[in-house]
């Protein structure tokens, strides 16, 4: 499937390049890293990514503003985005033939191209692994590439720390920082917090609830966030918070939006992406995300993980 994506990316002149919304390290490092190898390997061709910034990314890349005439004549590539409607701007459907790359379960199979690899730390890790496979055919690696992969692949293993991280993935970075780029820059753009974030994480830390069987949550509802400044994607980002807490086996966070509440699941070994579907979510095993719209449905999930933790000691 590698070779038949890099044939389909010979054939186009124009590229647009998509992602899920709220997106991660990993949505921007696999974005700009493919558009950045393309670009960087057949320079005659024009890429975009596209999508709404996340300003906590913007050090990474800028989006582009792309036209809907555009597509007609386009190839369109979506990364890291395990179904459609999580897909950050659905003019994805206006290209000429689109191609899947995801590392999540594959749920929803939609493209004329799918490339599906669950065992990848990340989609910035296939990406160099795509690299790796066409470097013979005309691939070319370049210092803006690897940085932005390198920044999805730390993103998506929490520095290398979540239980995805394979010798593969340990490989491959030490392959990519060979590029000369600042990697001091990147870890810290990605975890130093501001004095209101950190605030609100000694918040969570103080008065998250857990239960005799590892289960924990904290709910953080749109008062709390405005008395500490806090957007709800500031909020998100705190969700690793808990996993140095010992004896806690999965959490979640329920963080208020505007239109709906948003719930991240962690977990240290029970399966909880599960449970995310039956809200219409999804994810990997430990590491899953939903939407909900009201609190009640918040006791059930917090119920439903309890049930998940306490079935795990059996």
């Amino acid at each position: 499937m590698k070779k038949q994506i890099l044939d389909v990316i010979k054939q186009y002149q124009s590229i647009i390049i998509h992602r899920h919304v709220r997106p991660d390290p990993d949505a921007y490092g696999s974005q700009g890293g493919l558009a950045e190898l393309i670009t960087a390997s057949f320079p005659e061709k024009t890429v975009y990514t596209v999508g709404q910034e996340e300003k906590s990314l913007s050090f990474l890349r800028q989006m582009d503003i792309v036209s809907d005439d555009l597509y007609k004549e386009s190839l369109v590539i979506v990364c890291d985005t395990a179904n459609e409607e999580r897909i950050d701007d659905q003019r994805y459907k206006l290209g000429a033939e689109l191609i899947k790359i995801d590392h999540h379960p594959n749920e929803d199979p939609y493209g004329d191209y799918l490339w599906v690899d669950t065992s990848a730390s990340s989609a910035s890790e296939m990406i160099y692994e795509f690299y790796l496979e066409g470097r013979n055919a005309g691939l070319q690696m370049s210092q803006k590439a690897a940085r932005l992969l390198f920044a999805g692949i730390v993103g998506d293993t929490g520095r290398f720390l979540f239980p995805n991280a394979t010798q593969k993935t340990f490989q491959y970075a030490g392959e990519l920082i060979q590029f000369e780029f600042d990697r001091a820059s990147i870890f810290n753009s990605l975890y130093e917090m501001e004095p209101h974030q950190l605030k609100l994480q000694g918040y969570v830390l103080q008065n998250f609830s857990i239960d005799d069987n590892g289960a924990a949550y904290i709910k953080m509802q749109q008062p709390l966030l405005n008395e500490y400044g806090a957007t709800p994607s500031e909020a998100s980002l705190l969700v690793s918070t808990l996993g140095s807490v010992k004896g806690i086996k999965a959490w979640v966070f329920f963080i208020e939006e505007a239109s709906e509440i948003r719930v991240r699941f962690r977990s240290k070994g029970p399966v909880i992406n599960e449970l995310a579907k039956e809200y219409g979510g999804g994810g990997h095993p430990l590491a899953a995300g939903a939407s909900i719209k009201n609190w009640n449905e918040s006791e059930e999930i917090i119920h439903k993980l309890q049930g998940i933790c306490k079935n795990e000691e059996k």
